[in-house]
């Protein structure tokens, strides 16, 4: 009775939400999904957003007293304020006092969980319905924009089926605030390679991913989620792992290299690009040869798995934070006190880094609080990175990969006034990121604590 009445409640939450939001957000065409814009307001004149400090991303410079010009919700101009007159009457939005950077971008969440270190996975998917899970999303989601993050992926549901593609299409249709989105769906994975797992073999359970084996399966599951809105391919490379006496960190392989080959020549065919979970080993590497855009996590990348992400420019994805804390206390069990996979990690990521692998920000959020994941940023710089390294991962970089470098990771003309601003300098100090008091997002201001 308590799961049907928390379901029933959860439809109408959702209903009330689409109800009252369609009063205030109408949908405007974009590239990379709708912005939502207030009916009342003329998109035709331009915007002007005075800046006391702009971080060129690209240069790695701070400039000063800068104007930027949107109008119809891209960037139309920036310049400073000794060349960029802004007209009397004009609307403005006043930064003058504060560091104004890009839009950050999340290259791995979750946004169908909520906060869950998996002590309660299995609830996700035996007891939540797909409704309720929606509801969670809806709220995560605006959590993370207005955390500052103004395009995200989303590495797959964990169970809920297609549910990220309808939230997807509500933010892209005014319906709902959050980031621009690009979502995984379902995941892939194999036989005895995904949760559900340990029950006895005449039990049925949900999974948490689309089970394939064999090429033949894996090319059809890619053609299925590309059918149901999915914008990218995620697959789990590895999944069960291990740890030895010596304290190595050992992972088992989902898929063999055709399987991999073929999900991403499936993907290639259809435009889209695959993201691969990978700790170490042959299904890390099976991954890499495949032609896979991006490694998330690798934990324990060897020197030959550095040197051909180099060669054939691999995206790393780390999530080094996730990895702390809970989950360190429990592979300290494991190990007897030995190691840790954060510590593996901390080791490979240096290494990638020295190496030249192209490193693109990613978080992990929903296995967190989704809206804290700027906190990933303090540990890229504590093992290695310069603040302005790690911004650009969030920006450029992370645009790069996910294949909207056209449309944003910048402050420039052309690009979609997805702007953010903090109080301090955040090239001194990059936990700034972590309070983000300014969001706007394709030229409409999602957050202004300035404005209070």
């Amino acid at each position: 009775m308590r799961r049907f009445l928390q379901t029933v409640l959860a439809t109408l939450l959702l209903t009330i939400i689409v109800a009252v939001s369609r009063t205030s957000w109408a949908q405007t065409a974009s590239l990379t999904g709708a912005t939502p814009v207030a009916q009342t307001q003329d998109n035709t004149a331009p915007e002007y957003v005075r800046a006391g400090k702009l971080l060129d991303v690209r240069s790695g410079k701070l400039l000063t007293d800068q104007v930027i010009v949107i109008r119809r919700g891209r960037i139309e101009r920036v310049a400073s304020a000794g060349e960029q007159q802004i007209p009397a009457g004009a609307r403005v939005v006043d930064l003058s006092r504060s560091t104004v950077l890009p839009g950050l971008i999340d290259c791995h969440t979750h946004i169908m969980l909520a906060d869950t270190d998996n002590s309660h996975y299995e609830d996700y998917l035996l007891k939540d319905s797909y409704q309720y899970r929606t509801i969670l999303a809806v709220l995560n989601v605006k959590k993370d924009l207005e955390a500052g993050f103004t395009a995200m992926r989303d590495v797959e549901t964990e169970g809920a089926m297609y549910s990220d593609v309808d939230v997807r299409n509500a933010i892209n249709q005014g319906l709902i605030p959050g980031p621009r989105l690009k979502v995984a769906a379902r995941g892939i994975s194999t036989t005895g390679g995904y949760a559900l797992e340990g029950y006895a073999p005449q039990v049925t359970v949900p999974m948490g991913v689309q089970i394939v084996d064999g090429p033949y399966e894996a090319r059809k599951a890619v053609r299925e989620q590309f059918n149901y809105g999915a914008d990218l391919i995620k697959i789990y490379g590895t999944d069960r792992y291990s740890f030895l006496p010596n304290g190595k960190e050992v992972s088992v392989a989902n898929f063999s290299l055709e399987e991999v080959q073929a999900i991403v020549d499936e993907a290639r065919l259809k435009g889209i690009k695959v993201a691969c979970h990978a700790y170490d080993g042959p299904g890390l590497h099976y991954c890499i040869d495949a032609g896979v855009a991006s490694i998330e996590h690798g934990i324990q990348l060897d020197d030959d798995a550095i040197r051909k992400m180099v060669a054939k420019g691999t995206y790393l994805v780390p999530t080094l934070q996730v990895y702390c804390c809970a989950l360190e206390k429990g592979d300290l069990a494991m190990t007897g006190g030995k190691t840790t996979r954060l510590a593996i990690h901390r080791t490979s990521f240096e290494k990638a880094l020295a190496a030249g692998v192209k490193i693109a920000f990613g978080t992990d959020a929903g296995s967190f609080p989704h809206g804290t994941q700027a906190i990933e940023f303090e540990w890229m710089t504590r093992y290695g990175m310069s603040p302005l390294q790690a911004i650009r991962s969030a920006t450029i970089n992370a645009a790069d990969l996910i294949g909207w470098s056209d449309d944003i990771g910048a402050i420039e003309a052309g690009k979609y006034a997805d702007i953010i601003a903090v109080d301090g300098n955040v090239l001194d100090d990059v936990k700034q990121l972590e309070h983000v008091k300014f969001v706007m997002k394709g030229g409409e201001v999602v957050r202004n604590d300035y404005g209070k």
